[in-house]
């Protein structure tokens, strides 16, 4: 019994000082991966899944900085990838995992300008489970906080 109330106090901790972190993907990128066969495609396919030390931050707003990656050729975005890097590094586009990135849904649809500068948004995260995209997290009714000229 001592160890579970240990185990549990040294979690809740172990999370408080994890949260305090400046850089929310640090947490996001806490994931078990696994390969499986996938009947659809006829190949294997890497999976992704949030440990539960990220739990808690579904359902919750986040702030995040990383790089639009448009889903389409256009200027004015309200829906799009975001990546924890730049576009030639990321999920899609080069070698990192799909804990790396998110789609992004801007409050009320408004539109932000495209940009490669690293930017700072704002909104609620909600995490995937077993979509076939792959995809792991969204964020929801987001807003531009910042863009970072480089």
């Amino acid at each position: 019994m001592k160890l579970l109330v240990f185990l549990f106090l040294f979690t809740n901790v172990s999370l408080q000082a994890q949260t305090k972190s400046p850089d929310p993907w640090n947490i996001l990128a806490m994931v078990d991966k696994e390969s499986k066969f996938d009947d659809l495609l006829g190949m294997n396919v890497m999976t992704a899944t949030p440990k539960p030390i990220v739990e808690p931050f579904n359902g919750k707003e986040i702030t995040i900085r990383g790089y639009v990656i448009a889903l389409a050729a256009k200027t004015e975005l309200s829906h799009f990838m975001f990546s924890r890097y730049p576009q030639n590094m990321c999920f899609f586009c080069g070698a990192a995992g799909p804990e790396s990135a998110m789609q992004v849904f801007m409050n009320g649809g408004e539109k932000i300008d495209y940009t490669t500068d690293k930017v700072v948004v704002k909104g609620v995260l909600n995490i995937q489970k077993g979509d076939p995209s792959g995809l792991i997290y969204t964020l929801l009714d987001a807003e531009l906080i910042e863009v970072i000229k480089q």
